[in-house]
């Protein structure tokens, strides 16, 4: 059963952003192809668990799917619009998977998902059991490409997108905040949300609107050598 959901706020776009054409392209990997998909793709889950395990991504098959269509924005200051993401509902993942595996009486409140790229973030449980937050296996109606984080990604329209992590392959259940290592330049706020403007840590979102926006162009002209020099995908052993 698919259930499909709609999150907009008319033609608004949240404070600092602007629209863009078409959905660029992000991530750790830049300048170089994005990390290969392997054979056997799985979610590796630890943390808090009673006992860390690996699950298989065709066992999401078995849990209802769920559509949104939602803006997706960019911390740098872009909006790419419109995108209508297919997948699994991060909170029924959460309560038929995860929640099962936890020691009686365990409280959660943090979540940290990572990626094959390498990527990691962390949210709280609270913005990530909100409806219309989703483990993706399809944009626009085909499944993940390399470039927007196959096999399948954390999508959170209500939060930046380095909260949004691509390729997903590891999450970490955590009974406490973790402590940040991030300098004080580029830290990230801890929560990401666009509407209320957390793009840093420490500073007002719209204090660093402007450096945030200067990165723009070197990151399209890194982004467009990566995919440039993209080989064709093959699925790669896990051994």
């Amino acid at each position: 059963m698919r259930k499909a959901w709609s999150m907009r706020h008319g033609n608004e776009l949240p404070p600092g952003q602007r629209r863009v054409e078409g959905f660029p392209r992000f991530g750790t990997h830049l300048s170089r192809p994005a990390p290969p998909v392997p054979v056997d793709p799985a979610i590796e889950v630890r943390g808090a668990v009673t006992k860390e395990f690996e699950l298989p991504l065709t066992s999401l098959s078995s849990l209802p799917r769920k559509e949104i269509t939602a803006d997706f924005h960019c911390v740098a200051g872009w909006t790419a619009t419109g995108l209508r993401w297919e997948g699994v509902s991060f909170a029924t993942f959460y309560r038929a998977v995860l929640e099962p595996a936890l020691p009686g009486g365990t409280s959660i409140t943090h979540v940290t998902c990572r990626g094959l790229d390498g990527w990691k973030a962390t949210a709280t449980i609270e913005d990530l059991l909100a409806e219309d937050v989703l483990i993706a296996q399809n944009l626009n109606g085909r499944p993940l490409d390399s470039d927007h984080g196959a096999p399948v990604r954390l999508v959170s329209p209500s939060q930046y997108g380095y909260i949004n992590v691509k390729h997903l392959s590891g999450i970490e259940l955590l009974t406490s905040a973790p402590a940040n290592t991030e300098g004080p330049l580029l830290r990230s706020h801890p929560r990401g949300r666009v509407w209320a403007e957390e793009r840093h840590g420490l500073l007002p979102g719209r204090v660093v609107r402007p450096f945030y926006r200067a990165l723009i162009r070197p990151i399209r002209f890194l982004s467009a050598r990566g995919a440039r020099d993209r080989q064709p995908e093959r699925p790669r052993s896990s051994n």
